[in-house]
């Protein structure tokens, strides 16, 4: 099982981060202004942040963070993510994935 899927587990939300990256900030912090709780692994912090910044890479993800899964499914980093706000399409998608209630 690669990294990535273990990580991401049982979590509703997932957030892969680094903590120099303003857009990751960006990212967490609209996603707790819709009372997430989001579980977030700084990939500059964690000790094999290397095989998960790789493992993101080859997902596609491009730059590698900031990398979003809502009920473990790869959303995609800050421009997917704002879209979906946009199109008030994530708070349903949060709600379906309860990583938020109302």
């Amino acid at each position: 099982m690669s990294t990535v899927k273990r990580l991401v587990g049982d979590n509703p939300l997932v957030i892969f981060s680094k903590t120099t990256c303003s857009m990751s900030h960006s990212i967490t912090s609209l996603l707790k202004n819709f009372g997430a709780n989001p579980s977030v692994y700084e990939v500059d912090e964690i000790s094999n942040g290397e095989v998960v910044e790789r493992e993101l890479l080859g997902l596609g993800c491009s730059p590698s963070v900031p990398v979003v899964f809502i009920g473990k499914k790869l959303v995609g980093g800050a421009n997917e993510v704002m879209s979906l706000n946009m199109k008030s399409t994530l708070k349903p998608m949060l709600i379906e994935a309860n990583a938020i209630w109302l």
